[in-house]
């Protein structure tokens, strides 16, 4: 296990050469073989994993108290249970990194389609902003409300499935074989947590929380598929989710994407110049705005003070993975947008 998490660490210091043999060469076999062995289930076997884990850990926790208690515990065993945790999380970090995780070290979605990726200027955000209500508003809001069909996970997942497929049409890199999204096991928890989906490394199925509302699931749904193609940072998976949404022929999946762009972009552009908000903001569709409302109503609905502490993790573990920003990793998909643009023209946003 040692000789392997060097070998692992050795290789991330190298973006190109685990673009070159682990990203493009070995992770697409092993990932796609995880689809297949585990995409048929009809329910999250990493979720039934997790379960299994936590309840495990009780089970050692509660057991090693009641030995100290009962002072039956060998000489030996301090040294055992230390050897035993090295173990365990070495284990858990070469399984980790070889079936996933040396992904966030890889040189990314910028490399592939050749985008500089700069800081934008205040007129740039807002142009951004603009283009990204013009097109909430060109959206036939009967089409777009008429989310009955997403209702059935089997439905919403394969439409995201054929999103991709669209997306492949236009860029090849973003093929999409042997598809593995499942519900999570545990939506209501992740409402109060505040996750609304997660991809799982150890068996390749991407979980996607079907209680929040319906018109959220498409885009989160796309964002989790582009965890499994092996875009491991957030902004990036955050890019493989708008790419693919906006090229479905789906409304609703379209909707899905622009409504999340506009919440990074105007919470941005309110920090940098709150006044070229407004404006725009009233000039967006009724529908779209009750829809705004709906959001905030979910969100207050589901606030505990667990919540602030599990984001806050996470944003440890995001930086941890290489990106500094924690959390907000998710918002530098602006960033990504506006160098897309400049390199291809505004008008394909």
């Amino acid at each position: 296990m040692l000789v392997l998490a060097a070998a692992i660490k050795i290789l991330s210091l190298s973006p190109a050469a685990v673009e070159r043999y682990y990203s493009m060469g070995f992770y697409p076999v092993i990932s796609r073989f995880q689809r297949l062995l585990f995409g048929w289930i009809p329910f999250s076997v990493g979720d039934l994993l997790y379960a299994f884990v936590v309840v495990w850990l009780i089970y050692l926790l509660v057991s090693g108290i009641r030995h100290l208690i009962r002072r039956d515990l060998g000489r030996g065993w301090l040294w055992a249970l230390c050897r035993r945790v090295v173990f365990a999380l070495l284990l858990v970090y070469v399984l980790f990194n070889g079936l996933w995780g040396l992904n966030y070290d890889r040189r990314g979605i910028a490399a592939q389609l050749q985008l500089e990726v700069k800081p934008y200027s205040t007129e740039e955000l807002a142009h951004l902003l603009t283009l990204i209500c013009d097109r909430l508003n060109s959206l036939d809001s009967v089409q777009v409300l008429d989310t009955a069909r997403l209702g059935s996970h089997r439905v919403l997942f394969a439409g995201a499935v054929r999103a991709y497929d669209s997306l492949v049409l236009r860029q090849p890199e973003f093929a999409y074989a042997s598809p593995s999204v499942k519900s999570s096991l545990f939506g209501y928890l992740n409402d109060y947590l505040g996750f609304g989906g997660y991809y799982n490394p150890f068996t390749g199925e991407a979980q996607v929380n079907t209680t929040l509302p319906v018109l959220e699931q498409p885009y989160t749904t796309c964002h989790e598929m582009g965890h499994q193609l092996g875009y491991a940072k957030e902004n990036e998976a955050e890019f493989s989710g708008y790419f693919s949404a906006r090229s479905s022929p789906d409304p609703a999946f379209r909707f899905s994407t622009y409504t999340d762009l506009y919440f990074y972009a105007a919470r941005e552009l309110y920090v940098r110049d709150s006044n070229l908000v407004r404006p725009l903001r009233d000039h967006l569709h009724p529908f779209v705005r009750r829809y705004f409302r709906e959001i905030q109503r979910f969100s207050r609905k589901y606030q505990n003070p667990f919540e602030p502490l599990v984001r806050g993790l996470y944003g440890h573990y995001l930086q941890a993975n290489r990106q500094p920003q924690g959390l907000m990793t998710y918002n530098e998909v602006i960033a990504w947008l506006i160098a897309y643009a400049k390199k291809n023209g505004w008008e394909g946003v």
